[in-house]
């Protein structure tokens, strides 16, 4: 039993001790693995990152003759537009059907017809009038002649001599009577012939209805409004622009030199169309707009109404003038230029060159260099946040010129 007891505990030891050694031994193995991992690991070297190139897009620069274009807006306004007033008054007996709003007509059409009985009646009295008054105009010559016959027959014994008859006794003053009153009939005879022609009112150019407030059978009074009309011979534009841009163009009679005004580009969009028509700046309005510092310069355009869809009065229309020629000038865009009239050039070794430019005038979108560009070289359009003179960029845009 004692036996058993001992080899029982001899047992226990044994296992207590391969519990302690063997996880000691596994530990020691791994360490010395890791050493020799360690140990044969190759040493990786710092390596300096790499800088990155900006890359850029740019466009090809052509120089050459380039025409200065400026542009504005405005609305279209007839040339002529009057109210249709009559001068006499009258029951209404005609309208034309041509006036209503919008109507069209020709010069020298019968717009309107006052009934002219009245006025008929008072050329036939202002006739007879006049009549009346010849009748007496020559009673009273035939009388003073004979009273002239007399005095000399019974104050010179019937010899002619130099001295007159007394103004008195020829009956000069009834005789200069007689002839007022025959020149005052005949003026009151022209008067009534005016009034009989002015029933009829008739179209002075040829144009339009832009209103009307008359119809057959009104009574209508002297100065009374009955239509709106105007003229679709020529029509004009009032374009707002700065004092600068009349350097580029001709005003007659503002700017210098006797020459015909700048030929202009009227553009607008009518019934879903895109339509343009020619023109011309005829004239400025003579001083700047207080309030806007402004001057006002006037556009014609003639025969608005002769295509569809027309140039129609109260347009909104946006007007090109074709201003002067430049002989050797760039155009780019407006994206290409900096702060202090700077644009960033690409040399042919793909470095960056901060070039200086003389800016002709600046059109929208479009910026017309006079000088500082060589034609072929490359202008960036990408906006840069860091940028340095000299510094290396990679152009990713196409070769061709104008490439974008």
């Amino acid at each position: 039993m004692d036996k058993n007891r001992e080899s029982k505990a001899m047992t226990r030891k044994k296992r207590r001790l391969l519990q302690f050694v063997i996880p000691i031994a596994l530990i020691a193995l791994g360490a010395l693995g890791m050493n020799r991992l360690m140990a044969s690991k190759t040493q990786l070297k710092k390596l300096k990152p790499a800088v990155p190139v900006p890359m850029v897009r740019t466009i090809g620069v052509e120089t050459g003759p380039q025409w200065v274009r400026i542009t504005g807006e405005g609305t279209v306004r007839p040339l002529q537009q009057i109210n249709l007033v009559p001068q006499v008054g009258g029951k209404m007996i005609f309208v034309s059907p041509s006036l209503v709003n919008g109507g069209e007509f020709k010069k020298g059409d019968t717009l309107l017809r006052i009934d002219p009985e009245d006025y008929r009646l008072a050329v036939t009295l202002a006739e007879a009038k006049i009549k009346d008054s010849e009748s007496k105009l020559r009673l009273q010559e035939e009388e003073s002649a004979a009273a002239s016959e007399e005095w000399y027959l019974h104050r010179q014994g019937g010899s002619r001599t130099n001295k007159k008859p007394p103004p008195l006794v020829i009956k000069e003053p009834q005789l200069a009577a007689a002839r007022a009153r025959v020149e005052a009939d005949g003026a009151d005879l022209r008067k009534a012939l005016l009034s009989l022609e002015r029933t009829e009112l008739t179209a002075p150019f040829d144009g339009r209805v832009s209103q009307e407030n008359v119809d057959i059978g009104q009574y209508v009074s002297p100065g009374q409004t009955l239509a709106v009309l105007y003229s679709t011979d020529a029509a004009e534009i009032v374009l707002p622009l700065e004092d600068g841009d009349l350097f580029w163009f001709n005003v007659p009679g503002f700017t210098s030199g006797n020459v015909p005004g700048s030929v202009v580009t009227v553009r607008a969009r009518v019934a879903g169309q895109d339509m343009s028509w020619q023109g011309e700046v005829v004239r400025a309005e003579g001083k700047l707009d207080e309030r806007t510092r402004m001057i006002n310069v006037v556009v014609r355009v003639n025969k608005p109404y002769a295509g569809k869809p027309p140039l129609a009065a109260g347009l909104f229309v946006t007007v090109d003038i074709k201003g002067r020629r430049m002989s050797d000038a760039a155009i780019i865009p407006r994206s290409a230029l900096h702060e202090g009239h700077v644009v960033w050039v690409v040399t042919k070794d793909g470095r960056l060159s901060f070039r200086k430019v003389d800016v002709g005038r600046i059109q929208g979108e479009r910026v017309l260099v006079r000088s500082g560009l060589q034609n072929g070289e490359r202008v960036v359009i990408t906006s840069l946040k860091a940028i340095t003179d000299g510094m290396v960029v990679r152009d990713v845009s196409g070769k061709g010129r104008n490439s974008q």
